[in-house]
């Protein structure tokens, strides 16, 4: 058992949950907790911890089966995890990679460009509700907050392992590439003068979202084909970007059921 935060094991773990740069290095990420265990495909799983006073529960043995795992003191555990109250378990798991073609579904294609988006609820909350609203993938540009960030990863709640993505250097380029295929794409924005419903999204589509404070920038807005709009009443200029996002995938959902 590891009774040490000073355990190289430990050391490691807090080194992937607060540095980017060694979650790249490594190509491993923290998944805290039971769902996000639980759901973890098992080949992405590279190793797994235990709090000790987890394995004297009765989901323990279920959840574990006959796979391998290090045990550590709950003050340990407790003292390298990101979440105030820990679950008890988390894995150290592979980070996916995806070619650009594994976003695409010809004219069921539904995507999220994202740029620069800076929160990482934001990120793992568009995840989420992009699975739920059947998108085929996200593209977003490399100023987007780290996917593996654990507050991100908490967020996505499971579909970080089935939503897949890509990130990328040159947006414009990929973006202009999407639209010689046939993609059509929507930029929601403060000069919209479409409603976001007056729009038919059946065919290949993607919603560009820009960053939390300043939008889409000029040159990135410029390549929409439409620019769409969420109508609000009161003295609301704009909404937030996952809250906006999940307006324009289930809209498409609704046209495409």
């Amino acid at each position: 058992m590891i009774t040490s935060s000073s355990n190289q094991q430990i050391k490691n773990i807090a080194a992937l949950i607060r540095r980017a740069k060694e979650r790249k290095t490594q190509g491993l990420f923290v998944a805290e907790g039971r769902k996000m265990f639980e759901e973890a495909p098992r080949e992405w799983v590279e190793r797994i911890y235990v709090a000790e006073s987890f394995l004297a529960e009765a989901e323990s043995e279920r959840l574990l089966g006959n796979r391998a795992y290090e045990v550590v003191s709950d003050t340990v555990f407790c003292g390298v995890c990101d979440t105030q109250t820990p679950q008890g378990i988390l894995c150290l798991v592979r980070m996916p990679h995806y070619e650009r073609e594994a976003l695409l579904a010809g004219a069921r294609t539904r995507l999220l460009i994202l740029e620069s988006i800076q929160d990482p609820g934001n990120l793992g909350t568009m995840l989420r509700t992009g699975e739920g609203a059947g998108i085929t993938g996200i593209l977003m540009n490399q100023t987007t907050v780290d996917l593996f960030n654990p507050k991100t990863i908490r967020a996505t709640m499971g579909s970080i392992y089935r939503v897949p993505f890509c990130v990328t250097e040159h947006l414009a380029e990929d973006i202009a590439e999407l639209k010689a295929r046939g993609v059509r794409t929507y930029a929601a924005h403060l000069r919209g003068t479409r409603r976001y419903d007056e729009e038919d999204y059946r065919g290949a589509t993607a919603f560009l979202i820009g960053n939390e404070g300043n939008g889409l920038s000029d040159g990135i807005a410029g390549l929409a084909d439409t620019y769409i709009r969420i109508p609000m009443e009161g003295q609301v200029e704009s909404l937030n970007a996952a809250i906006s996002a999940t307006i324009l995938m289930y809209e498409a959902k609704r046209q495409c059921t």
